[in-house]
Parts: C-alpha cells; structure tokens; sequence
C-alpha cells in the first residue's frame, strides 16, 4: 500500500461562494451529478482530515505519521484498530482541537466521513459499516431532496440547506456569535474508483469562512464537549 496517498483534493460547485485562487471548481458538476444514482449530502466540520491506516495516523500531507499533540486521543484509538485495519484506511475530521468554529454540541472528537481501500472509495453504506465496527460517529447527513432534471430548481434546494447551523451547535471563534455550519460535502453513495473522486465528491462552502493558517498551533486549545458548556455560555 502506497502510504503517501492523501485524500484528494474536493472540487467546489460552482455556486460556492467559500473558494480561494488555489480551489478547484468543477463546472460540470451537473453532467457529474447526472450519472449518479443516489447522492449522499453531508456537514462539512472545521477539523483537521486525519487518515488511519495500518501504519499510522495521518494528517492532510501524508508525509509521515503526525505526532501532534491534537491527534493524542485518535492516536491512542489507533492503537487498538492498527492490527485490524489490513488494507482500509480510514478519513475522517478530528475534531479535538478548535480551528475557525468552535461547536457547542459536539458528542466526540473525531467523526469518519471515508474509507479507502487499495484504489477504491467504499460506498457510504460501507462507510457505515466500518464506523459501526470500530465504533466511530459518522459526519452529520443532510437531506436534501434527489437532483432530477432541473439543475436550477435543485441547486435552490441545495442553497436552502446551507443557512443551517448544521448538527453542532457552531459560533464563530472570533465574533463569539452563533454562525452558518462550514459547509456541505455531496458524495456518490456507491463505490468509486480513487482515479474518479473529482466526479464523484464536490463541496460547498460558505461565504467569508476563514480558513485556519498554520499559526493556530501555536496557541491551539482542546474543543469541548456539549456537557462542558454553561446554559446560556458563548464561544
């Protein structure tokens, strides 16, 4: 297994406003769409994407094992699943640390969102399968309504969704107000080559999100659970 394989880069709609001068847009998303039988929408969460696999726990770059002091915990789990793993790896937002929102509502500190194995992406009932088998939450799952015919009426649909503060309870750290969730990920629900994940996987963020810079690791602090919030308390 090639352990340098990193989770591939998320093409945005063309309707989401969040995109930067190094995002890829994918403008035929609807062709995309169209030759997907069922499409799984879920909360995208502001954490950091840690890979588990067989050799370790990974984050973003795939470089070598991350040692961060943020991924103590999953780090510790993976030591009792390294041994079943075999040649899935497991993708999921590691939320233990906080980055640009700090959730009210959170139940645990890491929720899978993929698996992967060898050259294939697991359909979503797999990745519930996996989640059930070693015990993790998966990411929050939005209903929204079947794509059809009309890209128009659908996208306004999808647009709907995304005024939500999502499943967590999310403020914004440097307001201390309550805010919009992150933002939406769409999935093919069935399997699909890795090669293919560009038309199989696209996001929506929101407008404004700031996106946490290497800088926050320097004076990082641990995310809280919802049973550690005061009635009333903000961010």
């Amino acid at each position: 297994m090639n352990t340098q394989r990193k989770y591939g880069r998320t093409w945005h709609y063309p309707f989401s406003p969040g995109t930067t001068s190094d995002d890829r847009i994918n403008a035929d998303y609807w062709q995309d769409i169209q030759a997907i039988s069922t499409l799984v929408h879920t909360e995208k969460l502001d954490g950091e994407n840690n890979c588990l696999n067989r050799y370790g726990v990974f984050a973003r770059s795939h470089a070598a094992p991350t040692e961060s002091a943020w991924t103590h915990n999953i780090r510790q789990r993976w030591q009792l699943l390294k041994h079943d793993l075999g040649d899935l790896e497991l993708f999921g937002e590691n939320m233990y640390a906080v980055h640009s929102i700090e959730y009210h509502r959170l139940e645990q500190d890491f929720y899978l969102f993929a698996v992967r194995c060898k050259d294939m992406w697991l359909s979503q009932e797999e990745v519930k399968f996996y989640a059930a088998l070693f015990d993790f939450p998966c990411v929050p799952e939005i209903i929204i309504d079947p794509p059809g015919n009309n890209e128009s009426a659908w996208r306004q649909r999808f647009l709907a969704q995304t005024d939500s503060p999502g499943a967590f309870a999310p403020f914004d750290v440097h307001t201390g107000t309550p805010c919009t969730m992150e933002g939406i990920v769409s999935r093919n629900a069935d399997a699909f080559p890795v090669d293919a994940f560009a038309h199989n996987v696209f996001k929506y963020v929101r407008k404004n999100h700031v996106k946490t810079t290497q800088h926050w690791k320097r004076h990082w602090r641990r995310a809280r659970m919802m049973w550690e919030f005061q009635p009333g308390e903000k961010a």
